[in-house]
């Protein structure tokens, strides 16, 4: 282990000089890129500024950070020991300075999201109704589809989806746990029946929501056990409202989004079969590039969805109440 002079990284201590803290900073990009030409380039300075500020600090330091020829850049024994104290307290400090920069900034700007229509339509619009009176200078451009898409591709800021992104270069932050729920009308149950275990639904007139991964294979769990069906719909949709039309029309038993059956349920509309059978949940998920993680539009409106939904989801509780829910 090199031993490195004791260098006051905290540069609001007293006596720390700024012009030190600009020499970390070059340091730690030319580290960063192996290249003082594009180091300048995203400091917006020249060579000769971070070539100056590296040397400095290499005075204080008194030893040499890089190795240097006419084509190639690296790190000396050195320079990789500081660049490890280093990294961390730039990026640190850039981060503390944004966020410091935001609390005086207004959100503004244009936000271009895409939802799942079952959350649109029975929950989003109040929710952004709040937002928008908050953050008056946001335009909101709404996309409401059944696909799950890749923001980056589409150009959306952010996508409201239940399934994980497959791209390293998205984030996704859980709002809340999507459940489902068998549910049919009780039209269906004086002509067919009710489904009292889940080997009844492969006899039963079954339609089913076709971007669900389970697609016809069902696990069903109680009591630590768990049953596994092949069900063989009579009808698969996209649209979880076609879905639940279907369903309430007597046509067929259904799986549901709780958040879209919840409403019917409680209203009689559609009676809960085979609830004390627990079935695999999704997290549903704010996805958004990872470059926009520090766009301020974007991360007030996630923020805003993520205190807005605290806690389990308002449509789940009445059903959990009712022991509708495990």
């Amino acid at each position: 282990m090199v031993a490195l002079p004791r260098v006051n990284l905290d540069p609001f201590a007293p006596g720390f000089a700024m012009d030190r803290f600009l020499s970390i900073e070059a340091f730690v990009r030319v580290a960063d890129t192996l290249s003082f030409a594009e180091a300048a380039r995203q400091l917006g300075v020249t060579n000769s500024v971070v070539s100056h500020r590296v040397q400095q600090l290499e005075k204080y330091i008194n030893a040499p950070l890089f190795h240097r020829s006419t084509r190639h850049v690296r790190l000396s024994e050195v320079g990789e020991t500081y660049y490890r104290q280093c990294a961390d307290v730039v990026a640190n400090l850039a981060d503390l300075t944004d966020q410091m920069r935001d609390l005086r900034a207004t959100p503004a700007g244009r936000l271009r999201i895409q939802v799942l229509p079952g959350f649109a339509i029975r929950h989003f619009a109040d929710i952004l109704a709040g937002f928008s009176r908050q953050y008056p200078d946001i335009e909101l451009d709404i996309v409401v589809n059944d696909r799950v898409v890749d923001p980056i591709e589409e150009g959306f800021d952010v996508a409201f989806q239940i399934f994980a992104p497959q791209n390293d270069s998205l984030i996704a932050r859980r709002l809340f746990t999507l459940r489902r729920i068998f549910c049919v009308a009780p039209e269906f149950i004086e002509r067919w029946g009710k489904p009292e275990r889940p080997a009844d639904l492969v006899c039963s007139k079954v339609a089913l929501y076709s971007a669900y991964p389970t697609r016809n294979r069902w696990t069903f769990t109680r009591d630590a056990e768990s049953v596994e069906i092949d069900l063989a719909p009579r009808m698969r949709t996209n649209s979880v409202h076609l879905l639940r039309d279907y369903a309430v029309s007597g046509a067929a038993v259904v799986c549901l989004p709780t958040l879209v059956a919840s409403d019917d349920l409680l209203a009689g509309r559609l009676v809960p079969v085979l609830h004390d059978y627990a079935l695999s949940s999704f997290e549903f998920a704010a996805v958004y590039p990872a470059t926009q993680r520090q766009a301020l539009k974007v991360r007030v409106l996630v923020d805003y969805l993520a205190e807005s939904l605290q806690g389990e989801p308002p449509w789940d509780v009445p059903l959990m109440e009712k022991g509708w829910l495990r």
